[in-house]
């Protein structure tokens, strides 16, 4: 069974930083992009970082320059360090990976 766990969500003051984790089970992610997404309450899931297997890595304009996605194949795990949070950025932060998707872990950052 394929598990993508998310961890290291909460709560945060405004310009704070929090690193969040993915952890993958059941298979290996080596070959394939895994991405980070968030989905604010009453709004839609939108992208913020991917991570290509061949090492691109790319990031939702608005998080360029505080957000650093990662990888460590080794032990199929995926990172996002997330620096200079915004109350806007409050959300529920999954993972995925080819098909699969985390439950998400829940990141509320206070003014």
């Amino acid at each position: 069974q394929v598990q993508l766990v998310e961890s290291g969500g909460g709560l945060v003051q405004a310009g704070g930083s929090l690193r969040l984790s993915c952890a993958a089970s059941g298979r290996t992610f080596s070959s394939a992009n895994m991405g980070w997404y968030r989905q604010a309450p009453g709004k839609e899931r939108e992208f913020v970082a991917i991570s290509g297997y061949l090492g691109s890595t790319y990031y939702l304009e608005s998080v360029k320059g505080r957000f650093t996605i990662s990888r460590d194949n080794a032990k199929n795990t995926l990172y996002l360090q997330m620096n200079s949070l915004k109350p806007k950025e409050t959300a529920i932060y999954c993972c995925s990976a080819m098909e699969y998707w985390g439950q998400g872990t829940q990141v509320t950052v206070s003014s």
